[in-house]
């Protein structure tokens, strides 16, 4: 075709960018190398040429396109986001834009029989303008003759609405509110973009609003025939224009194929049996396609469209399709033979190698197709390439567990698998580990209490190994794999290690132990009492009986009263002693005799209960007859035998909580002391004093008080008589002002006021109490303050 888009700038195109129904501006391209052009009156591209693909932010499409296997190099773009805001115009509507370009076609001269065709790839974005739809952002394709626009070769697309919108429409004001109709949008093929803008459209609206109402279409491509007009001249005009009122955008990608040869089928010509194949041809308005497909082959959709989805049969032969509009009469032929699936087999067994020095040859079987690769992965979920093309592939020298598979191909046509996988499992060397204790002395007659424990092992234990000289070893009959172990008795030099193994790689032996044998007994001795319980402050006498040993020691003997000079002049030998522990304690006593190096040690556990401390409760008074509610506690929590003296009024001396309801006979008042212990006998003891009124329930207030800070006489506070409870105690200063108050017994006024001492001066006291016949007691007077 002499188009001669192929050189990718708008040279020998003409182009337009203005306003609707105003000016406008016409650029001739003749100048090469032009590849944009700006909006009107605004700096920004209205048309230019990209060579560099990138992604549509509204549509994510990509900006130049590749459609069922072609890929187009180039595209132009018509338009912008710019309207007539951009234009800063003091009118509401100047106009939309629109951005053309078109070029003049010599259509070559011979015989209308034979095809001429032009093909091109649109995609749109469009702003719903929510105008009639004669007043939408749009884009067209128009290609004239001499006698006027084809029609059938010049389509239309814009964002259809119910087209009632108010206003007048063309020549008559702008309409709006027009009602989108989604669902033929849809059906156009349109997406809603999820993508927000910032629409300037609105009576006012400076600052924008931020929308969700722009619609895209993807690439879609076009054909039509131009050899009825064989040996003239076609103009082809591709064309964007903003909605009329002007505030709502539009623009478009266009592609153009180089070749004018006629309709051409796209799609693979080779195919895969039972697989999912597409084939297509450009799309032509108004247009019906017929296809036909090879014996045994399936259309599964498509079948009068342009683009079919097909599951190939085992036979090859011929797709032919057939595409008529009234412009035109089109047919394509495609040979397309079959292969059958890909079978990617399975890769021989799993196996097992230590680290470091390993060889696995792998070989994969029962595939169909060739290997284009084996991959690899250490974790079975990332796989790496080897780069390997064979049959069969050599895994040396790993070091970590790999898997290993295939990927496989029969034919370009069918898809690509992997095989099932093998998994090579890579032991880590042997590490025999170590035994502790490394070594323990043995003295004749002792049972070892120890436990040999291996551990920084790699690999399971195969068996224990003993040995009397350190140099020949034998293995535990019968075998014993557990990594720890109970030496018995011995009544000579032992040595002990354990020979391990991790999966296939070569045994490791562990750190040898050493049970050291001494000839000499081992000491004995027994004691009594093991345990014991004593009070704070007294002792327990220990006693200890030693059979076998030459000294002995202690190690506490700071607590003990006669702990002895620690040697031992015959056996058996006897050992008595007190212990006066302040705190619970182990006594340890340790025997030693002479020539073996262990000693026997054994403990006298002596748990020592603390002081117990009782509290009888604070001071009080009553009157004759109260009934007076005592309560001891204690801090220790065994010592619950409580006992009260005297008994004088006492509902029950043996308890924490008796009642005590006194006479005039214990006027003026009663020391009550409690003693508690404990199941051991420790024992604590408190006293209280009771003052007994002769007279009525009744609250006493003095008269002075001197709060001089020498302990006499410093606070000042009523004391009750029989009262249950005090409701208030209020103090006033001479010019009404409240200086203390509290509803508390036994807390009163220290003289001061915001913690500044009171000058010597009299004051006024209220206060108010609840006897314990439930009687009312108000009282209010004054008393003097002195300093």
């Amino acid at each position: 075709m002499n188009i001669n888009f192929s050189a990718r700038d708008l040279s020998n195109w003409s182009a337009i960018t203005g306003l609707v129904d105003g000016a406008t501006v016409s650029y001739t391209g003749t100048n090469a190398g032009l590849t944009s052009i700006p909006e009107y009156n605004i700096s920004i591209p209205g048309i230019e040429v990209i060579t560099t693909a990138s992604t549509d932010r509204f549509g994510s499409f990509p900006t130049i396109p590749t459609i069922n296997g072609y890929a187009y190099g180039y595209a132009i773009k018509l338009g912008s986001t710019a309207t007539s805001h951009d234009l800063n115009s003091a009118s509401r509507n100047p106009g939309g834009f629109t951005r053309s370009i078109t070029y003049t076609i010599n259509v070559p001269a011979g015989p209308v029989s034979i095809p001429y065709t032009m093909t091109y790839a649109y995609a749109l974005v469009l702003e719903n303008g929510t105008h009639n739809s004669n007043e939408q952002p749009l884009f067209r394709a128009m290609l004239e003759t001499a006698s006027g626009l084809v029609s059938c070769a010049s389509p239309e697309y814009y964002l259809p609405t119910f087209n009632n919108a108010g206003g007048g429409g063309q020549g008559g004001g702008a309409s709006t509110g027009a009602t989108l109709d989604s669902a033929a949008a849809l059906l156009d093929g349109f997406t809603n973009s999820p993508e927000l803008f910032l629409s300037y459209a609105g009576q006012n609206n400076g600052n924008g609003t931020w929308l969700q109402d722009v619609w895209t279409k993807s690439w879609t491509e076009v054909t039509f025939d131009l050899s009825p007009y064989r040996g003239q001249q076609v103009k082809i005009t591709f064309e964007t224009r903003n909605c009329d009122p002007g505030a709502h955008f539009a623009y478009a990608y266009v592609a153009i194929r180089n070749t004018c040869a006629g309709l051409e089928i796209s799609g693979n010509s080779e195919a895969c049996t039972n697989s999912h194949n597409t084939y297509s041809i450009p799309a032509l308005a108004g247009a019906t396609y017929t296809w036909t497909v090879p014996s045994g082959w399936t259309i599964n959709s498509g079948a009068n469209s342009n683009i079919i989805q097909v599951t190939p049969g085992t036979n090859g032969g011929e797709i032919i399709v057939r595409q008529v509009n009234s412009c035109t009469d089109l047919k394509d032929t495609l040979a397309v033979t079959t292969t059958l699936p890909t079978i990617a087999g399975a890769v021989n067994d799993d196996n097992r190698v230590c680290t470091g020095s390993n060889s696995t040859e792998l070989l994969l079987s029962g595939e169909r197709g060739d290997v284009l690769d084996w991959l690899v992965s250490t974790d079975g979920l990332n796989w790496s390439s080897t780069g390997i093309t064979t049959l069969n592939y050599q895994a040396n020298n790993l070091t970590s567990t790999t898997h290993f598979k295939a990927l496989v191909q029969n034919g370009t046509a069918c898809s690509i698998d992997s095989s099932i996988k093998a998994v090579i499992t890579v032991d880590a060397l042997s590490e025999g580990g170590t035994l502790s204790p490394g070594s323990t002395n043995i003295c004749e007659g002792e049972s070892p209490h120890i436990e040999l424990v291996l551990s920084g092992n790699s690999g399971a234990v195969l068996n224990w190994q003993t040995s009397s000289d350190g140099l020949n070893w034998n293995g535990m009959t019968p075998v014993y794999q557990q990594p720890n172990f109970l030496p018995g008795t011995i009544h000579q030099t032992i040595y002990y290690r354990a020979v391990v193994q991790n999966g296939v790689c070569p045994e490791d032996i562990s750190s040898v132990a050493e049970l050291k044998y001494f000839a000499p007994t081992y000491p004995a001795a027994s004691i009594t009492p093991e345990f014991s319980s004593i009070c704070y402050g007294t002792s327990v006498q220990l006693s200890a009986t030693i059979t076998n040993g030459t000294s002995y020691t202690w190690n506490n003997p700071s607590v003990l009263a006669s702990p002895g000079n620690g040697s031992i002049t015959s056996l058996p030998y006897s050992l008595t002693t007190r212990a006066t522990p302040l705190v619970s304690s182990a006594i340890v006593l340790s025997v030693y005799n002479e020539g073996c190096p262990n000693a026997y040690s054994d403990t006298f556990h002596i748990a020592v209960i603390p002081p117990v401390k009782v509290f009888a409760g604070n001071d009080t008074a009553v009157v004759v007859g109260q009934p007076l509610q005592l309560n001891a506690v204690s801090d220790v929590a065994e010592a619950t035998n409580f006992r009260w003296t005297p008994i004088t009024g006492l509902t029950d001396p043996g308890i924490a909580d008796p009642i005590a309801v006194l006479t005039a006979s214990n006027a003026p008042g009663i020391y009550y002391v409690v003693s508690a212990s404990t199941p051991e006998g420790c024992v604590g003891t408190d006293s209280i004093y009771v003052r007994v009124f002769k007279t009525p329930a009744d609250i006493f207030m003095p008269n002075a008080f001197t709060p001089n800070g020498d302990g006499h006489n410093d606070v000042i506070m009523p004391i009750p008589a029989g009262i249950k409870q005090l409701n208030y105690f209020r103090i006033y200063n001479r010019w009404g002002q409240l200086v203390f108050q509290t509803n508390q017994v036994g807390t009163g006024w220290d003289g001061r006021l915001n913690g500044t001492p009171q000058s010597a001066a009299v004051f006024v006291y209220m206060l108010q109490a609840v006897d314990y016949n439930g009687n009312v007691v108000t009282k209010k007077g004054t008393f003097v303050l002195s300093r």
